[in-house]
């Protein structure tokens, strides 16, 4: 089967594997669709913190089961999302159901080779059926998964004011379930074509251009309060700093993106607004039926994959998708 290994920053090739065989317990899938995330990018550009190369990327994953264990819920050729986050089941996090931060979790595609292959065989309890979505949809879930499980983590309700900073694939999927609960959103982010696709197709209610005045515009937006809840989907360490004093008072703070460094923030106002800051951290069985739901019932546009190749070009083209002016919200791998 064809394999596209990231053998070091900035250095993709396609090589023959043989197929793999489907182990005990185990889903074998025909890979068909590899959605292109944020963390794939900053794999080839050598930005990731949990890495070694080479690896194969790709955790995004759609495609049809071609066997499953005897007794399963799965039958040959129906469509299935993967969850990616394979975790151990046992450690103290598992054990509290909070499988995404498992101890020893192993994300394809990161600490493990990923999908970015012909065929993968995964465990049977991370393939999950994705009937009535389309081969797309399917394999965009688990990006909109990481929206909804930061959703989820700060309770957005009906009527907060919502800041999310940073309008790409991730900070769009905070949106997209933060709208559905109710929250009043605002965009910010650099980028005016992502924003204006932000309020256009997500039910944003404001947009803000980063730079002079950014603030104070959003002051305005909220009578000079700031916001119930902020999320920062920037993975820029000096954004995820300054987005400590968009926190209104008694408002909560999401770190949705990671960067390898150390981030600061001022105490005194920190303690003065009593803010809550949260980590989150992948997703959960849970976030994904919510996100299945979500797609069943129509409210994720699929307007957001904006860019396509086939799964032997992406050696030669993966790297069009780290420019700017190429206008990118969600490139996608489409397997033969």
């Amino acid at each position: 089967m064809l394999a596209i290994f990231c053998d070091k920053p900035g250095l993709l090739s396609a090589k023959e594997l043989p197929k793999p065989h489907r182990g005990e317990g185990e889903v074998l899938v025909r890979i068909r669709r590899i959605g292109v995330c944020g963390t794939d990018l900053h794999i080839f550009t050598g930005n990731q913190p949990y890495l070694s190369y080479p690896r194969i990327m790709g955790h995004e994953l759609s495609g049809t089961v071609e066997e499953a264990p005897q007794g399963s819920a799965l039958s040959s050729g129906d469509v299935v999302t993967i969850m990616p986050y394979i975790s151990c089941g046992t450690c103290s996090a598992c054990i509290k159901g909070k499988s995404n931060c498992c101890r020893n979790i192993g994300v394809l595609g990161v600490h493990r080779d990923g999908g970015m292959v012909e065929y993968l065989s995964v465990p049977q309890q991370f393939v999950l059926k994705a009937e009535g979505l389309s081969l797309d949809q399917a394999a965009m879930t688990e990006f909109l998964a990481i929206g909804a499980h930061a959703v989820r983590r700060a309770s957005v309700e009906k009527d907060q004011s919502v800041l999310i900073v940073g309008a790409g694939p991730i900070g769009m999927a905070v949106a997209v379930f933060a709208v559905l609960n109710g929250g009043v959103v605002t965009m910010i982010d650099s980028r005016s074509d992502r924003l204006d696709f932000c309020k256009e197709q997500l039910g944003v209610a404001h947009i803000v251009q980063l730079g002079d005045g950014d603030r104070d515009a959003l002051s305005d937006i909220t009578d000079g309060d700031f916001f119930d809840v902020v999320f920062d989907a920037t993975g820029n360490p000096k954004a995820m700093e300054r987005g400590f004093s968009f926190v209104g008072h008694g408002g909560s703070y999401v770190l949705v993106s990671i960067v390898a460094s150390d981030i600061t923030f001022n105490d005194p106002e920190f303690h003065k607004r009593e803010t809550t800051l949260l980590g989150s951290r992948n997703a959960t069985i849970e976030d994904f039926q919510t996100v299945l739901a979500a797609q069943r019932a129509g409210n994720v546009p699929e307007s957001l994959i904006t860019h396509r190749m086939a799964l032997a070009d992406v050696p030669s083209r993966f790297a069009d998708l780290t420019n700017p002016k190429a206008g990118v919200i969600k490139g996608m791998v489409e397997v033969a």
